[in-house]
């Protein structure tokens, strides 16, 4: 079967040289590394919002050079460490997100559970704007999900979770995306949180497992 992703000779900005790797579909896989080693990067080289200066990306075979980037970053969602919301409702941030994305927003049932899902129990009336860091984070881990993609890329998700939470969430996450075969790719500095949900383990300038 061939791989989600596929890099090889991937190199950015002449400076990070990534090892040649491959991201299974359906599993989950955690990229590990030390400070620096470019795994943010990484995530974004997978969808096309960063270039690198020599090599290649393949998604499904294919080189990203030869892809309509609208159209990866529609399959290949990045949730980013940067939680940006609207200072609005909670439905009308799942609005405005899937206005961007140009797909069918979903309505409030579908956004309570998806909001379950992140282990958020609050009306999709409430607003975005008094939310506390771990409130916000999961409402745009819930957006992401929202998006059904092919490819769920999650970097640091669950920073502003505690432990509990924080298993809770990714057991959340990881079962729904085995349900609907996506593909799993997360950056988490929690090493139990690896351990309990990685199906495989990508150390960058290291060995893959």
């Amino acid at each position: 079967m061939e791989p989600v992703f596929r890099t090889s000779g991937l190199v950015f900005q002449n400076k990070i040289h990534y090892p040649d790797l491959q991201i299974e579909e359906g599993a989950a896989t955690f990229i590990k590394g030390p400070s620096g080693s470019g795994k943010s990067t990484l995530l974004r080289l997978f969808n096309a919002t960063a270039s690198g200066s020599s090599g290649s990306v393949f998604y499904q075979g294919r080189d990203l050079d030869t892809l309509d980037t609208i159209d990866l970053r529609r399959e290949a969602v990045l949730a980013g460490q940067s939680v940006y919301l609207f200072p609005d409702t909670i439905e009308n941030n799942f609005r405005i997100y899937h206005q961007f994305h140009k797909s069918p927003a979903p309505d409030a049932g579908e956004i309570s559970g998806y909001l379950e899902l992140c282990g958020m129990s609050v009306p999709t009336d409430s607003t975005c704007r008094s939310m506390s860091g771990g409130e916000r984070q999961r409402v745009y881990l819930a957006i992401a999900l929202s998006m059904r993609p092919a490819v769920l890329m999650l970097d640091e998700p669950t920073s502003a979770l505690d432990g509990n939470l924080a298993r809770q969430v990714m057991d959340h996450i990881k079962t729904r995306c085995h349900s609907k075969g996506t593909t799993l790719i997360v950056i988490s500095h929690d090493d139990q949180l690896t351990d309990i949900y990685a199906d495989h383990t990508i150390f960058i300038g290291g060995e893959s497992a």
